[in-house]
């Protein structure tokens, strides 16, 4: 309930200043708690209900489950007595007047989901395995934080809060994959004066690393394999979508032995959170590798199956294969640490915004038949994108030489972002030690990227409590 009475009574404030909460503020906080804990609950249910994952093989406009979460959107709206306006990729559902407009800021769309690691289908609300958990794909990332935001705005409506500003809540349906309609879409109209996002976590968000990709590419033509009777890697992957940590690797050894199985599985051993298999059809071998799912922007949270499969393999030389030869990248290069300590010069922090996170999240096979890699960083600022990326580049240029690979890298370097003097920051802090008791309670930096940054005066606000882990992105999402 702490987002709801937080939000309601940081959208009935209007101060510039921390200052004691009003008696509207909090008398509206406790209303919205005592008569819309099950409401809020049904909305996200059936919010949850529409499988609003982007579809390469549907346009936008007429994909069935984002029209359907839409049109639930507006019936919502009619219902709770808020304005509708409908602009495609951008809902937006308003309370209230005038010039002055504060925006709520969300997306409706959701992270690619692999069922098959779920309980139940992970589009239907599961209120009851988990006590005190809400789960289903959506439900923190970020259809909760919209069920909330309505239910705020109803609650100020119901008790005749005098505003000062207009409320828009706003639902953006591709953040998770296409941020182009959202800015095409900004140069046309004129956003509110002031923004809060509610994607992130508390108490405010108010810096946010710049996004990046590595891709490595080990092409189909390898070179010859030498002593054909030696043990080969012939494949490798792993891994399901760019911002995920991934709990899922594989790979396959021809000609391996009994004793090669038990070096690798000694290896493994010293690992922690990994869990392997290990399975024989004739001479080859098939090494599977469980982790743990996790936000790309927090690997300390999860435990990267790539990156951990690899460190078990790398009890010789695989060079040789295209798998073999990325088995080696990976073990060499990237490693099993977080910030890209062995990746050349690559590796740097911020004071605030801390450090770089390095994570290899995809490793799959193209149409071409070639091997890739994605790896995720989560860049601060304290580099330029030029200086990141010919470090990338010479780091890997001098480890293709070395080994006598033939293998392509290429990058995308996002820029970090800082949002230091949004007049509302005060007023978020001090409604967030109001409902919390925790006092002094400063802005932060994350590695996740928000709408925040395309919106003026924009910090986010939740929904994740201090030090506890964001399951957005992960096979196990809850709120």
């Amino acid at each position: 309930m702490l987002k709801k009475l937080a939000l309601v009574s940081l959208l009935v404030s209007t101060a510039s200043h921390a200052a004691a909460l009003s008696d509207a503020a909090t008398s509206t906080a406790r209303y919205a708690r005592s008569t819309y804990s099950k409401q809020i609950v049904d909305s996200l249910a059936t919010m949850v209900s529409f499988n609003t994952v982007a579809d390469p093989k549907v346009d936008f406009d007429k994909n069935p489950q984002h029209l359907g979460f839409k049109k639930f959107l507006k019936e919502e709206a009619d219902r709770l007595g808020f304005d509708y306006r409908d602009d495609g990729y951008i809902v937006v559902i308003g309370y209230g007047k005038g010039d002055d407009r504060v925006g709520v800021v969300t997306h409706g769309d959701v992270q690619p989901v692999d069922p098959s690691k779920w309980k139940q289908s992970p589009f239907k609300l599961d209120r009851t395995s988990e006590p005190g958990l809400l789960l289903a794909r959506g439900t923190e990332d970020d259809k909760g934080p919209i069920a909330t935001a309505l239910y705020a705005m109803k609650a100020i409506k119901d008790r005749k809060v005098k505003l000062k500003k207009r409320i828009e809540l706003y639902v953006y349906m591709a953040e998770e994959s296409n941020w182009e309609p959202l800015e095409a879409w900004l140069k046309t109209h004129t956003p509110p004066q002031v923004n809060i996002t509610l994607d992130a976590e508390y108490p405010v968000v108010m810096a946010e690393k710049g996004w990046g990709l590595v891709g490595v590419t080990m092409p189909p033509d390898a070179k010859p394999a030498g002593d054909a009777s030696a043990p080969q890697m012939v494949s490798y992957t792993g891994g399901f979508f760019a911002s995920q940590i991934p709990e899922d690797a594989r790979a396959t050894i021809d000609n391996a032995t009994p004793e090669l199985e038990a070096q690798i599985r000694a290896k493994a051993e010293k690992q922690k959170g990994m869990t392997y298999q290990f399975a024989w059809e004739g001479k080859r071998l098939t090494v599977t590798g469980k982790g743990y799912a996790a936000h790309s922007s927090k690997p300390w949270e999860g435990v990267n199956a790539i990156a951990m499969l690899a460190d078990a393999l790398a009890v010789r030389d695989w060079s040789g294969t295209q798998a073999g030869n990325m088995v080696d990248f990976v073990a060499e290069i990237v490693g099993t640490g977080l910030y890209g300590e062995r990746f050349g010069k690559i590796a740097y922090e911020d004071e605030f915004m801390g450090k770089m996170t390095v994570a290899p999240t995809t490793l799959k096979m193209d149409a071409d038949k070639n091997l890739v890699l994605g790896i995720n960083l989560r860049r601060p600022r304290g580099k330029t994108s030029a200086e990141l990326d010919q470090q990338v580049k010479s780091a890997f240029d001098d480890w293709s030489k070395k080994r006598g690979v033939t293998a392509t890298v290429n990058t995308q370097i996002g820029e970090p972002w800082v949002q230091d003097n949004a007049p509302q920051i005060p007023v978020l802090l001090n409604v967030f030690s109001h409902f919390t008791g925790i006092k002094d309670a400063k802005p932060i930096a994350i590695g996740g990227g928000t709408n925040s940054r395309l919106f003026p005066s924009a910090v986010s606000f939740g929904p994740t409590m201090p030090g506890k882990v964001y399951s957005g992105h992960s096979e196990h999402e809850f709120i």
